[in-house]
């Protein structure tokens, strides 16, 4: 089987972004929440059996007291953050296990869970379903890949590769020289992408990488402007690693049996009713005698 785990964070702001307003029986916004149980429905109906969602619950975490610049929820929409906890309480009611993020992020659960189901023989696979960067550091082989599931790309090992020029366990590194604007850090100046390409495919860590620039590989272009940019802001460096590491000690799942969609609850009629979605509660239902 196949387990499939998807970035509910992405999810809820990519279809607040693409959907027209759609207001529930109080007046509230919906339309994000209406869009993502629809993308999960029709994950459901071309097959997947195993899902678990993982949500930012509030924007901050645990990395905001590491880094004060860290990504916050300011100048997120009203309308888009008050639907989090709609999906959430949606997505339960639907039969979906949720991970609602506090201290950690979202994409800190999917990681999590990635590595625990990519250990079970049980599975045949394991596709995380986001197109964030950070989460090209579970990929492994072509076991625990990626999915762009707007674009409908696969992207392995071999695609970390051809897409950064470095294997997955070296994105936190690549990641701190580079910078990652969505999250808030700048990388070190200097160090683009080629360039940190160039120098972590050969040294996959920092660590790994010589002080004296004279004993880099020779391929290295402008290592003498690089190594200086690196080891005097090294402090630096190792925080934005920090940041751009995923956690792995989230709790998620006790088995992957957890993860196996067995039809929406009681609850979900009355909520699809508030939710004006009688079109989704007809497909979850179909789906559920489907089984």
């Amino acid at each position: 089987m196949d387990v499939y785990l998807v970035d509910g964070t992405y999810e809820l702001f990519r279809h607040y972004f693409a959907l027209p307003q759609s207001l529930d029986v109080n007046g509230q916004e919906i339309a994000a929440v209406r869009g993502v149980l629809a993308s999960i429905l029709s994950m459901l109906s071309r097959g997947a059996t195993h899902i678990g969602v993982a949500t930012d619950h509030v924007i901050e975490s645990f990395r905001n007291e590491l880094y004060p610049y860290y990504k916050t929820g300011e100048g997120v929409p009203t309308e888009l953050m008050s639907q989090f906890p709609i999906l959430e309480e949606a997505l339960e009611a639907m039969g979906v296990v949720v991970w609602p993020m506090i201290e950690f992020e979202a994409d800190d659960a999917l990681a999590a869970a990635a590595v625990k189901a990519g250990e079970d023989s049980s599975v045949d696979r394991v596709i995380i379903c986001t197109p964030d960067k950070d989460l090209s550091q579970c990929v492994v082989g072509e076991r625990i890949v990626q999915l762009d599931r707007r674009r409908d790309v696969i992207r392995d090992e071999a695609g970390v590769i051809d897409k950064f020029g470095v294997k997955p366990t070296s994105i936190p590194d690549y990641l701190a020289v580079v910078g990652d604007t969505a999250d808030g850090f700048p990388g070190l100046p200097g160090w683009g992408a080629k360039a940190a390409a160039s120098v972590l495919s050969l040294y996959p860590h920092l660590e790994d990488i010589p002080k004296d620039a004279q004993l880099w590989n020779s391929s290295i272009r402008n290592s003498k402007k690089l190594a200086p940019t690196l080891f005097n802001a090294w402090d630096d460096a190792i925080l934005f690693r920090t940041l751009a590491t995923l956690r792995l000690d989230v709790n998620v799942f006790d088995t992957v049996n957890d993860l196996r969609w067995l039809g929406p609850r009681p609850e979900f009629e009355a909520l699809c009713r508030r939710m004006r979605a009688a079109d989704i509660l007809r497909r979850a239902a179909a789906l559920n005698l489907s089984m």
